[in-house]
């Protein structure tokens, strides 16, 4: 049996960072994923994949970000369940909680941290007739390393952060890029949309909005998209790989019988410490939904912050937390 202070479920950007904050106040975690590797998405699905949001850092590859977050977490030594889903949770006698794992793993805390990202995923297919035919044969739904399409001929479809951020990366080393949305309209971040307009104008990235594919070709893998837009009807674009990027479907998994208040596949917490309906038990990261939440990386170290002071209050009732700066102290002055 395994216990600790805080048991973080998510060994994600935000659930490693926990490790940090807790550590700074001489609290003890433990983090349990269900991927072999820590890190999460950032590790296991795009660790590639280039990140413009996070301070001091005008553009960091979320591999990178995962290594820094490992670095900044080891002086706290923290525990690692890995390639094990969290799968049931009792409150034990002495006001603690026991969590076991699907391989029948036992954790033991007074607090239970979920930073599970979105959950259990999967990607949003579009519905083509024939994209399973292709799959692994020139369709892909994650770009995992951008080298992979190096020199080839790529279409990518979405209209999202995640295709913009994308469409701009891979421009650079792409025979020929092009982007389909069927909106004019971009969901994502103004500056991406702004140089992705920038790259289209000067003819770095074939930019096709309004459009949306509707089949593909090929023996044995993909040779051709077909697209059809809005007005100007159907065409045909030779390619070597068709990337759509529509997100991911999230499930909570076992999570979703622990009687959390969810809506919409997400957990509803308090603002004031990111604290659910269960005392001792909170959520942060893309996991949690509340009024005006951005599901962003840097939002989820804040909400992380704020969680491990109240995590503190509740395993130490009574005992006052005096706030230190790392500036003046250093991580070895805690």
């Amino acid at each position: 049996m395994i216990e600790t202070d805080i048991l973080i479920i998510g060994a994600g950007p935000c659930g490693l960072f926990t490790v940090f904050e807790a550590g700074l106040i001489k609290l003890k975690c433990h983090l349990i994923d269900a991927l072999p590797i820590p890190g999460g998405q950032c590790a296991e699905i795009y660790p590639k994949k280039p990140i413009y949001d996070i301070p001091g850092y005008p553009e960091i590859l979320a591999g990178d970000l995962v290594d820094r977050l490992m670095e900044q977490a080891a002086p706290f030594k923290p525990g690692f369940t890995l390639g094990e889903r969290a799968q049931t949770l009792e409150k034990l006698p002495d006001g603690r909680y026991k969590l076991t794992t699907n391989k029948g793993t036992e954790h033991v805390a007074p607090v239970i941290a979920i930073a599970g990202g979105l959950g259990c995923f999967e990607p949003r297919k579009p519905p083509i007739p024939n994209l399973e035919s292709f799959e692994d044969k020139g369709v892909e739904y994650i770009i995992k390393d951008p080298e992979f399409y190096r020199d080839k001929k790529v279409v990518l479809a979405g209209g999202g952060d995640s295709a913009l951020d994308w469409a701009i990366y891979l421009s650079k080393i792409t025979t020929e890029l092009t982007l389909i949305h069927r909106r004019k309209a971009f969901r994502g971040a103004l500056d991406s949309v702004e140089k992705v307009m920038n790259l289209a104008e000067s003819g770095d990235i074939k930019l096709l909005t309004d459009s949306e594919v509707i089949g593909l070709s090929g023996n044995g893998s993909l040779d051709g998209v077909v697209v059809k837009h809005k007005t100007d009807g159907e065409l045909t674009i030779n390619a070597d790989h068709y990337v759509p990027l529509f997100g991911l479907s999230p499930k909570l998994g076992p999570i979703s019988d622990w009687n959390l208040n969810i809506d919409k596949n997400a957990i509803e917490v308090n603002t004031l410490d990111y604290s659910t309906n269960i005392p001792g038990i909170y959520a942060i990261g893309d996991i949690n939904t509340y009024e005006g939440k951005l599901k962003l990386i840097l939002c989820g170290f804040h909400e992380a912050t704020l969680m491990v002071q109240s995590a503190y209050k509740y395993i130490n009732p009574g005992k006052n937390i005096t706030l230190k700066y790392t500036t003046v102290n250093g991580v070895a002055g805690f």
